[in-house]
C-alpha cells in the first residue's frame, strides 16, 4: 500500500512514519509538510507546501495513494474555541475534502484524541472541536474513514521530535499501564493499527485505545 502522512515533523506523525517505513505492507510513503524532513529512505518522498490547500495542484501525484494518515495537529493549550477551530477543523476538513475529490477510493485516518466529544455539546472546548472535526470527516465520500483516539503514546526507537515531558511520562509508563490501561499505548501500536485498517478494515469508525491495541495485533 502507498500512504500519505501529514505531521511528520511532529511527535505522532514522526512515529507513524517510522512504523510505516519498516512495515513490508507499505511500499511508499509521501510526507506532506511545510518543512523538510531530515530523513532519507527508499520508500519516502516529500511534498513541501506553504499551505495545505496547495494539494489541489497535485492531483495526478495524490491519486496514486491508497490512504492518508492525518497526524498533524496543535495543542489546545492557550487557545480559545475560535482559534482552535481554525487550527483544527478548518485545517483538517478542507484538506480531507480535497483528497476525497481527488481519490475517493482512499482510506482516511485522523488522529483525534482520547475523550473527544462526538456530541459536540460538552463542556470541554477541545473535545467539542475535535468531535465536530471527526463528525465532518465521517460524512466525506472516502472508501473508509477512521478516527483514532489515543491517549499517551510511547515513542518508537529513533524518534527525534519528542518533548522532554514525554521522556518523563515514558519512564513512568509502568504506572500508567497499571492505573490507566485504556489511556496508554505505543506509537508502534498506533502505526500498525492504521496499516491494518487500510489492509483489512475495522468494524467501527472510532478507535479508542483498546481498539488500537487490538487492531495492532490483528
Amino acid at each position: 500500500m502507498k500512504i500519505i502522512i501529514t505531521g511528520t515533523t511532529g511527535l505522532v506523525g514522526e512515529g507513524v512514519l517510522l512504523v510505516c517505513l519498516e512495515n513490508p505492507l507499505v511500499t511508499a510513503v509521501l510526507a506532506i509538510s511545510r518543512k523538510p524532513l531530515n530523513l532519507k529512505h527508499p520508500k519516502l518522498n516529500e511534498l513541501l507546501v506553504k499551505d495545505f490547500a496547495e494539494i489541489k495542484n497535485y492531483n495526478s501525484l495524490l491519486m496514486a495513494y491508497d490512504a492518508c494518515f492525518f497526524c498533524a495537529g496543535v495543542s489546545s493549550v492557550g487557545e480559545d474555541e475560535a482559534s482552535f477551530t481554525r487550527k483544527t477543523y478548518d485545517f483538517v476538513v478542507p484538506f480531507a475534502e480535497t483528497l476525497a475529490n481527488i481519490q475517493p477510493e482512499m482510506t482516511f485516518i485522523y488522529v483525534s484524541g482520547n475523550r473527544t466529544d462526538s456530541s459536540e455539546q460538552g463542556k470541554v472546548m477541545w473535545a467539542r472541536v475535535k468531535g465536530r472535526t471527526e463528525n465532518a470527516l465521517l460524512k466525506l465520500p472516502f472508501k473508509a474513514v477512521y478516527n483514532f483516539r489515543p491517549g499517551f503514546m510511547r515513542p518508537v526507537k529513533g524518534q527525534k521530535n519528542v518533548r522532554f515531558i514525554y521522556h518523563i511520562f515514558d519512564a513512568l509508563s509502568f504506572l500508567w499501564y497499571l492505573l490507566f490501561p485504556n489511556w496508554i499505548c505505543t506509537m508502534r501500536e498506533v502505526g500498525l493499527a492504521m496499516i491494518q485498517c487500510v489492509a483489512k478494515g475495522y468494524d467501527k469508525p472510532i478507535l479508542e485505545v483498546s481498539d488500537i491495541k487490538s487492531q495492532a495485533k490483528s
